[in-house]
């Protein structure tokens, strides 16, 4: 027999199933307590036990079979023209394009019925039989091209097979189908569990529905639970950076736009209900998707809770008719921007400090930096303008808009400037920002920025003081010396070259209330802006001003 043949009698072929290790090993199912991946682990030895194959009645080795006299030809033969053995073949094979047919037995059972059952290929076949000389007068055929020979291995194969495997297979999809559908319900389960706490207090969030915006599913009183609820709860029992994400998507997605209050570069300001309440959504263009994206980090990672700061409530990416929104949902304030109410409203002394005092209350506590579980990183504004102040019915304002806000901690030293390409509004730029001396890594440089612009809103409220029965038409800073929409060159030329500031009217210098409104802008629009005032400076200043008019009134 040549080297090739020779592997069949020299190789030893074993499948031996160790029952005895498996029945030994110890399987506890628990139906109520396992995981998917224990019932992935486990199926396939309950299908070993309850479907084994048919072969397994065959598996033990036949220590006491019948010894069969067969033909012996081949190398492998040598002088002796027969052979013993619990089965005889006859072989067929083809080395380097030569046939080579070879007669003989196999003497291990194993070998016999894994080699017999192997399918012919077209460089190989084997014939097997069992019998005294019967494989004296048959032949091994190897395989004709187009035609499917499957030789002894299709008995093996059988109908009963092939419907038990198929069966298993269809059980196996199906508990793997039923367990997957388990865990994701559990898991759904335990997320609604989380804000039970919330629920048991202020009553459901009706039932965590995804309902197309603008196609409320809420009547107004439906439900005792308020905004105001949800963002208290939180301040006490959280972080007070903002709602939990999936209360914040619940919001977004039970509201009613009703009316557009405002339009502007960043997009549209809407009026809208949620369980009969005014809220404001701010929607924003695709273009200023990171000015939409920055604010609603900050408010959620940052305690931004604070009577001057614009409240927020959600944000959401959602659609609505057919296109991708952004929005940002804050609390509403129908009184409008700073800008648009002093174009229509004169203010007496009284108004007028409330409104710069509450400005100034809103900016210093951005500026500074609280420690604590509960504390908060300095933030500067860096677009601090009329039109990013909001008039409440109290007559205080707040601060809007912290799409460019800069952060700032103390403890890391590090500094945020976020990654929004969007720049501040030119007409309120500070000189070092116009002639680009800025120092772009210290964050004092941006709280600095913060109040020169904090002068210019300053001059706009002072403007429409009453005194004497005088008072100034509303104008923008600067209106008098560049054009509507004054480029940055415009800027730069009359703010850093020119050295020019908003003009002072003198009817301010009879007032003592003015006198001290200007003396105090006038200190936040020093051209070197270490000179200029902090927010917690111009605060205390504002109080002691408003303080000696209440005193005043009250020796009147």
């Amino acid at each position: 027999m040549t080297q090739h043949g020779s592997a069949w009698e020299g190789a030893t072929w074993t499948v031996e199933l160790e029952m005895e290790e498996l029945a030994g090993s110890r399987l506890h199912l628990q139906a109520t307590s396992y995981t998917m991946l224990d019932g992935v682990m486990i199926l396939p030895v309950l299908m070993m036990i309850a479907f084994p194959s048919p072969s397994v009645e065959d598996e033990e080795p036949k220590l006491n079979a019948v010894l069969y006299t067969c033909v012996c030809e081949g190398l492998s033969c040598g002088s002796q023209h027969h052979c013993q053995g619990q089965q005889c073949f006859v072989s067929l094979s083809i080395n380097d394009g030569i046939k080579i047919h070879q007669k003989g037995c196999f003497q291990v059972y194993e070998q016999s019925k894994m080699t017999c059952r192997t399918p012919p290929t077209p460089d190989q076949a084997v014939e097997c039989c069992q019998g005294n000389w019967c494989n004296k007068n048959i032949t091994a055929q190897l395989p004709t091209k187009g035609k499917s020979f499957q030789g002894a291995s299709s008995s093996y194969y059988s109908l009963e097979t092939i419907a038990i495997v198929s069966l298993c297979s269809i059980v196996v999809v199906c508990i793997l189908g039923f367990l997957t559908v388990l865990m994701i319900r559990k898991f759904q389960r335990y997320s609604e569990e989380r804000l039970n706490p919330r629920d048991v207090e202020y009553g459901t969030i009706e039932g965590l529905i995804t309902t197309n915006v603008g196609d409320s599913t809420l009547a107004p009183n439906r439900s005792e639970l308020s905004i105001q609820d949800l963002l208290d709860h939180t301040c006490t029992s959280g972080s007070g950076s903002g709602l939990p994400f999936l209360v914040q998507r619940t919001v977004a997605r039970q509201i009613t736009l009703m009316e557009c209050v405002g339009k502007g570069r960043y997009g549209e300001v809407w009026r809208g209900q949620w369980q009969g309440e005014n809220i404001a959504v701010k929607i924003f263009s695709s273009r200023d998707e990171k000015s939409w994206f920055r604010e609603t980090e900050l408010y959620n990672t940052v305690l931004l809770r604070h009577e001057n700061i614009l409240g927020f409530i959600a944000s959401d990416m959602t659609s609505r008719h057919s296109s991708t929104q952004l929005w940002l949902i804050t609390h509403y304030h129908e009184m409008g921007s700073l800008y648009d109410y002093l174009q229509l409203t004169t203010l007496d002394t009284v108004n007028c400090l409330r409104i710069v005092l509450s400005i100034a209350s809103g900016l210093a506590h951005l500026h500074i930096e609280i420690f604590g579980t509960q504390g908060k990183p300095a933030i500067s504004h860096r677009d601090l303008k009329s039109k990013n102040i909001l008039v409440k019915k109290n007559g205080q304002c707040c601060i809007a808009d912290l799409g460019l806000a800069v952060m700032h901690s103390q403890s890391t030293n590090q500094l945020d400037v976020g990654n929004n390409p969007r720049v501040g509004t030119k007409r309120y730029m500070a000189p070092e920002v116009l002639d680009e001396t800025i120092q772009v890594d210290c964050f004092d440089s941006y709280k600095r920025v913060d109040i020169w612009a904090f002068g210019l809103v300053l001059w706009e409220v002072a403007r429409r003081m009453v005194s004497n029965g005088i008072v100034e038409d509303y104008k923008p800073p600067f209106y008098d010396v560049v054009p509507n929409d004054p480029s940055f060159e415009d800027m730069r030329k009359v703010v850093c070259v020119d050295q020019q500031r908003p003009n002072i009217p003198n009817r301010w210098f009879s007032d003592p209330t003015l006198t001290s409104l200007a003396k105090l802008m006038k200190e936040c629009w020093y051209h070197n802006p270490s000179a200029r005032l902090t927010a917690l400076r111009i605060k205390k200043t504002l109080t002691k001003i408003d303080n000696s008019l209440d005193k005043l009134k009250a020796d009147c």
